[in-house]
């Protein structure tokens, strides 16, 4: 039974597998989480992955940029090469569609849509909001989906395409600074213009009014990435509605 808070594991939990992979997502599939989050890119020819970087040398023996790299190069990599400890076996760079095949009908799946960048240049794939939709509607999982991005543009894109996707802004210190006076009003009103069901905020940037507020305008709030028993504890007894942790064997706490 899915509890009142979702509890999400982020990167299907990446303090206890390699991170965006097949191995952590099904790990994650026998714990007490209501949802998987991961990262999607597209490789050079096209293919939607999921890794989180822009660069392929923290997690593999692979040097590049996703920007100039084919799904070929992509696959061959190890992206438990660098696995803190050390990892039994090689983990492949998953296609969104493999995910999405293994987690239908167990969980839901948050989809964050990473932007590309090169040194301090960001850009946005080419048709990967359509790309996604795409591979949610062929898996017949548009309705257990949230998709969630730093590219607030992007978000009523995904809407216009189809009206009924479930979407959220993410909120982190860099672009939402309370000490700087910045009206958090302002910020919600944009997000609910944006057709966002979610503000999903930084752990550091939550305060004890924050829920209630996001609640007044309409919108869910949930809060990355928090990955302490005891910070799971309070931010559920705060009002929050997701929690995203790298720890999703926290969550048993929970319950």
């Amino acid at each position: 039974m899915e509890s009142v808070i979702q509890r999400i594991a982020h990167r299907g939990g990446a303090l206890l597998a390699p991170e965006n992979t097949l191995a952590a997502f099904r790990q994650a599939l026998a714990l007490p989480v209501d949802a998987i989050e991961l990262d999607v890119q597209m490789s050079r020819d096209g293919q939607l992955i999921v890794f989180h970087d822009a660069t392929v040398e923290r997690l593999t023996e692979g040097r590049g940029n996703i920007l100039d790299l084919d799904f070929a190069y992509l696959r061959a990599l190890n992206v438990a090469a660098r696995y803190p400890g050390g990892w039994p076996e090689p983990e492949r760079i998953p296609t969104l569609r493999e995910v999405l095949e293994l987690i239908k009908g167990r969980r839901r799946i948050w989809i964050e849509i990473k932007p590309s960048r090169r040194g301090s240049v960001y850009g946005r794939y080419p048709g990967i909001a359509e790309a996604v939709v795409q591979e949610l509607e062929r898996s017949d999982m548009l309705s257990q989906a949230v998709v969630i991005s730093f590219d607030w543009y992007l978000l009523p894109e995904l809407r216009r395409l189809k009206p009924e996707i479930e979407t959220g802004a993410i909120l982190s210190e860099d672009i939402w600074d309370p000490q700087a006076g910045q009206a958090l009003d302002t910020l919600l009103e944009q997000v609910r213009e944006l057709g966002c069901s979610w503000l999903d905020v930084e752990v550091s940037l939550v305060q004890p009014q924050l829920p209630a507020l996001v609640h007044a305008y309409g919108l869910k709030l949930g809060v990355w990435t928090v990955n302490s028993l005891e910070g799971l504890q309070r931010l559920a007894a705060s009002g929050v509605d997701a929690l995203t942790s790298d720890r999703p064997d926290l969550f048993a706490a929970l319950e």
